[in-house]
């Protein structure tokens, strides 16, 4: 797997890995659940603790590896905003004791990207804007769903008493406003 530099240093150049996991930070990787049950990959990136931010995907478990389990589906209505701070807390543990954490949902785009988002907003002290960019860089399928959005908008309120992203009224409902230039070019084409 390919290797950055330290956690979001100037000289960290994303490097997409769809298929595989995706490193965000040095001690945080994103996956789909075919990913999160390589064992190949878990050991060759010397990943610590598995997230499975799902109803649906069932972890192989291996040796040496902490699991937890959110049970949470990737539906609008789902309540994703109660994980932020346990989760963001538990990854931000396993990097203090050198730990390596995989975060994954069934296909690497929603879930666990938003609680990676959530991660980077509350402990590298990021703007909602700047994590979901950084996020995305790392991993370009990243597409949280509008209700997961609505919630990310609240928490980045909570933390810094300012939003960086609003919902705003599109042709195709309501969307984060960086979405706005992407669902115009679509629907005039």
């Amino acid at each position: 797997m390919t290797t950055r530099p330290g956690p979001l240093s100037a000289a960290a150049v994303p490097q997409p890995l769809i298929h595989g996991l995706s490193q965000i930070t040095s001690s945080l990787y994103i996956s789909n659940g075919v990913g999160a049950n390589n064992k190949l990959m878990l050991s060759s990136n010397r990943i610590t603790t598995v997230i499975n931010v799902s109803v649906e995907v069932i972890n192989t478990f291996y040796e040496g590896i902490q699991y937890l389990k959110v049970p949470v589906a990737d539906s609008a209505s789902s309540r994703i905003y109660d994980f932020f701070d346990p989760i963001a807390d538990h990854i931000r543990s396993v990097e203090m004791k050198q730990g390596r954490t995989l975060l994954h949902c069934a296909a690497g785009v929603s879930r666990s990207a938003a609680l990676c988002i959530a991660f980077l907003m509350k402990y590298r002290s990021m703007s909602l804007l700047d994590a979901h960019t950084w996020t995305k860089s790392c991993r370009p399928i990243i597409r949280p769903n509008n209700g997961f959005w609505e919630q990310l908008i609240r928490y980045e309120f909570k933390l810094f008493s300012k939003n960086t992203v609003r919902m705003i009224n599109s042709p195709v409902g309501m969307i984060p406003d960086i979405y706005e230039k992407e669902v115009h070019s679509m629907m005039s084409v």
